[in-house]
């Protein structure tokens, strides 16, 4: 199997489990994973796919620009500038973007701070932190309609080789160092959002 194939199926893969947790409403988020360093090519989704099906349609090679690497009717997904991004100043080979209720919820509430800080919960460990006075903090950035507006603001933020960062009432990328880790870490921040957001609500009523 190929580098391009093996990666086009580990990508799938990860799509098919978050597709199963209904994290892909309306066609909505996009998966990458990069499949070589020199020049930068990486799969991204292609726009506007019903994420729940499995079809040689779902994702198509782009280079460092975000541009398709060979020509296609398919279009890369809106986003796909972030991804470009998160690979311009890390060595992270993938990144997924989701949009969920709890995620978006969270940054609606927490969005005028800039950020939400967790902090005496387990799964922070997935980030590296592991002392019991460890912050996870997550910053939100504003939802700029204009998507390289978007993706400059969204690059000021990628700060380590691995992260997250949630955009306000639209969804959370993160990244890491393989499809292994970038998973983890989606799967560490919403369980963290919805302990957050059941917490919010115990505590109003």
């Amino acid at each position: 199997m190929t580098t391009l194939q093996s990666k086009w199926e580990e990508l799938a893969d990860i799509k098919d489990e978050l597709a199963s947790r209904d994290w892909f409403m309306g066609t909505s988020g996009n998966l990458a994973i990069k499949v070589h360093d020199n020049p930068i090519e990486f799969l991204v989704t292609a726009s506007g796919k019903d994420k729940k099906k499995r079809t040689p349609e779902d994702f198509l090679l782009v280079n460092a620009s975000g541009n398709p690497v060979e020509k296609t009717d398919l279009k890369p997904s809106a986003e796909t500038l972030l991804h470009c991004a998160i690979y311009s100043k890390t060595s992270a080979r993938c990144s997924l973007h989701v949009h969920t209720v709890a995620n978006n919820v969270i940054s609606e509430l927490y969005g005028d701070n800039g950020k939400i800080d967790c902090r005496g919960q387990e799964l922070i460990k997935a980030f590296g932190l592991w002392e019991e006075d460890d912050i996870l903090s997550i910053p939100i950035i504003p939802n700029h309609a204009h998507i390289p507006s978007l993706a400059e603001e969204f690059k000021s933020h990628i700060l380590a080789e691995k992260g997250a960062v949630l955009i306000r009432n639209h969804g959370i990328t993160v990244w890491g160092s393989d499809a292994f880790e970038a998973k983890k870490l989606l799967e560490a921040c919403e369980f963290l959002f919805q302990y957050q957001l059941t917490l919010h609500q115990l505590k109003s009523k």
